[in-house]
């Protein structure tokens, strides 16, 4: 990889107008394995800039041009998917059998996602009543702030849309996870994507992420991050009424009922919750459990969680790996404190390593029990493989904790009980339900309530956001 210390604008690699090195750690070891070079608020501009320019011809592409662009970038991304597999687990921290099974496969799938909703889009159409023409054209110029967890995940699911609707495109990616993004990058350049209509700017928060919000030739701004840089985001946008889409935080509940088949509901649950080495914004970290069962399920689940292994990430197998830096591993620890502090019952795990490490930044799978609504352990997002397991009496209860959160991104049922699953469903105050461990394909809306965000990514109603309407009467 030739471009690290490069930002790619204008169809071009070019030097940072300032030029601010940072080491790319890998959380196995914690030791730095690239320095990237970090952009500027001047660099933003250099690449709104250019794609205000390609703005002007790609919006007027056909969907047929658009089509053969992406099924171009998923020829030449698969061609690299070896490369995409080591290096999000080099950067990151998920294990080569996670990012070869899920991380990697999440690009084509988002990719392909894109062609299908840009196929049967119907960009022109008559009004309700008949008398005028609706006409969808592309939003403009998008800024794309996205996070670290899901690196080659979060770009896609925002590029791969854009792109399809004729939008052009300025992405900062996370600083943390920036080798999966300039490689996704050189792809895109590969497969002949005209220049300006995608740039990328390697760079943090203030000094990127806040420019891309607030640039008056920014259209839209589409993030993905934690719900308080969200609000930053939110804020830094609202003087040029630019449109916002925000995919944020999450401590999203987990409901079994004593209907639910115990053994498959608890393996369901853990995995909810550790999936991605615990870091994600959708992650079942709330158990909620019809005390009936609960002594029952604590066991089968406390169970899992002392065996689950945890391992170098550049192995394969089914363990999970570390964390994503120091930052991350400070936090995660110290609301562990707070949750013994707070009076929570330590079923499994705790502070420190697991035995055996004694360097990168790897929790001990950790599982409290006895937890209620109101502690710490059960109201912060920990990202992290922490477990809190909460007990309910009357399906009613279940709902009403379960709602009692300032999220809502996702929630979980595990029932046998077709009319309990239908009614506790339209009950959740969330975007996102997975009912017995089943999860959505890639045509289905992701995005949340509340303070989790607003918009909704992937399929036809992610593609959406990237349109606006106009209403043509003769």
């Amino acid at each position: 990889m030739n471009n690290l210390k490069k930002l790619y604008i204008d169809g071009v690699w070019i030097d940072p107008v300032e030029h601010s090195d940072f080491d790319v750690i890998h959380p196995g070891t914690e030791e730095a394995i690239a320095t990237i070079a970090l952009g500027s608020s001047a660099d933003v501009d250099k690449a709104v800039v250019a794609a205000t320019e390609a703005f002007k011809t790609w919006q007027f592409s056909t969907v047929d041009e658009r089509v053969a662009l992406l099924e171009r970038i998923i020829a030449a991304y698969e061609k690299r998917a070896e490369e995409f597999v080591r290096i999000m687990s080099h950067e990151m921290g998920t294990t080569l059998s996670f990012s070869r099974e899920v991380q990697m496969p999440v690009g084509t799938g988002h990719l392909e996602a894109a062609i299908e909703a840009l196929r049967a889009h119907r960009f022109e159409r008559p009004s309700l009543r008949g008398g005028s023409t609706l006409v969808d054209e592309p939003v403009g110029v998008v800024g794309m702030i996205t996070p670290w967890n899901w690196p080659v995940n979060q770009i896609m699911i925002k590029v791969a849309p854009a792109l399809a609707a004729g939008c052009t495109i300025v992405l900062k990616p996370s600083e943390y996870s920036p080798l999966s993004a300039i490689m996704l990058a050189e792809v895109i350049d590969e497969a002949g994507c005209p220049p300006g209509v995608f740039n990328i700017i390697n760079g943090d928060g203030p000094g990127v992420g806040a420019a891309i919000s607030a640039h008056p030739g920014i259209h839209m701004v589409s993030f993905t991050g934690s719900t308080r840089a969200g609000k930053l985001v939110t804020k830094a946008a609202a003087d040029t009424i630019k449109r916002v889409t925000l995919e944020l935080g999450g401590k999203s509940p987990n409901l079994i009922f004593a209907d639910a088949d115990l053994d498959a509901a608890a393996q369901v649950s853990v995995d909810a919750c550790f999936i991605n080495n615990g870091q994600s914004c959708d992650a079942g970290s709330r158990l909620l459990v019809e005390r009936t069962v609960y002594d029952e399920v604590v066991e089968r689940v406390a169970t899992i969680v002392e065996n689950t292994k945890v391992g170098d990430p550049m192995k394969e197998g089914d363990h999970i790996g570390p964390v994503v830096n120091q930052q991350q591993f400070d936090h995660i620890q110290r609301l562990i404190q707070i949750g013994i502090d707070d009076g929570a019952r330590l079923a499994a795990g705790g502070l420190g390593r697991p035995s055996g490490f004694n360097k990168g930044y790897f929790i001990r799978p950790t599982l409290f029990a006895d937890v209620t609504n109101d502690m710490n352990i059960a109201r912060q997002e920990v990202f992290g493989p922490v477990l809190a397991i909460l007990p309910f009496d009357t399906e009613g209860e279940a709902i009403e904790i379960a709602n009692d959160t300032p999220y809502g991104l996702a929630a979980y049922i595990q029932s046998t009980d077709p009319d309990r699953i239908h009614r506790v469903s339209r009950r959740l105050r969330a975007g996102v339900i997975s009912v017995n461990g089943n999860v959505g394909d890639y045509d289905v809306p992701f995005g949340g309530y509340k303070e989790s965000g607003n918009g909704r990514e992937a399929g036809p109603m992610g593609f959406h956001e990237y349109l606006e309407t106009k209403a043509i009467t003769m």
